[in-house]
């Protein structure tokens, strides 16, 4: 998939993809009447052009040694990832009404062990760009041709982990690496820049010896036009400032701090999935 050009007619079928993701998300919320919408909603562009543009994955052969590798640092927004993977073929769409069930493949937050195609638990805020790192180091010694994508959160960017894990992608010059930074600007608790603010954040990125770009994070075209940028970039890694919108698509939910982690009432479903039909 590397290898695909920007061309007019697939980003018309990845921007009917996200749309249907985004139908799949709030239907598995509503279902298990727990989640968080905001967060996954705002993920959708950027995980549907991962898994239906750019990464070289297979999957009927989800432990494919070779297979591009996707870290979902922001653990919790697991139904945008979850509606990706069925969509791509890792499991039947019908699954998915099975979110946050007992007994069910598909958890609150990711678990490597339990569902095809996900390559890292997560949920503890902070520590996925961490595990990314050594997912991309482990690659070079191998001689693996892999790439490493991570998708972290602007919240969990106020983790001390998280630059931690900067300064040593930098230092180990992992080109195999992109980060993708979700930035929607708000958290659980308010508006990020009230809870602990992280600006200048893309001169922090670029001070700690990464490749920065800045898209808008509901752009198909931009977003594809980016990760093949980073996929060209030598000697450094290389992290995507998507700027995005919480809740995006459904009109109540956009920009609202509540729907961050709120189970939707009966009302708010019908007039969701009727925005998004």
């Amino acid at each position: 998939m590397r290898t695909q050009m920007v061309d007019e007619e697939t980003v018309i079928k990845l921007e009917r993809k996200a749309k249907t993701i985004r139908r799949h998300v709030i239907e598995m919320l509503c279902r298990s009447k727990s989640g968080h919408p905001g967060g996954s909603l705002s993920a959708v562009e950027i995980l549907t052009v991962l898994y239906f543009y750019k990464m070289n994955i297979d999957p009927q052969k989800p432990d494919w040694p070779d297979r591009d590798r996707l870290v979902l640092s922001k653990g919790h927004a697991a139904p945008a990832l979850y509606a990706v993977l069925a969509e791509r073929g890792y499991f039947p769409v019908n699954e998915l009404t099975s979110h946050r069930q007992i007994n069910s493949r598909l958890q609150g937050h990711p678990a490597l062990n339990y569902t095809p195609g996900v390559d890292m638990s997560t949920g503890s805020l902070g520590q996925g760009l961490s595990a990314a790192n050594g997912m991309a180091i482990a690659g070079r010694l191998d001689g693996k041709p892999y790439r490493v994508y991570v998708v972290i959160g602007d919240g969990e960017s106020q983790s001390g982990q998280i630059w931690e894990a900067a300064m040593a992608a930098a230092h180990y010059k992992l080109d195999n690496l992109t980060a993708i930074l979700d930035y929607n600007k708000l958290q659980i608790d308010g508006p990020v820049e009230k809870v602990m603010g992280i600006e200048p954040i893309f001169e922090k990125w670029k001070s700690f010896n990464w490749n920065v770009l800045e898209v808008d994070g509901h752009d198909i075209r931009a977003l594809m036009e980016a990760v093949d940028e980073a996929l060209r970039f030598k000697g450094a890694p290389t992290i995507i400032i998507a700027d995005t919108i919480k809740g995006r698509g459904v009109s109540f939910m956009e920009r609202a701090v509540e729907y961050h982690a709120k189970p939707l009432s009966d009302e708010e479903c019908r007039r969701a999935l009727k925005e998004l039909n």
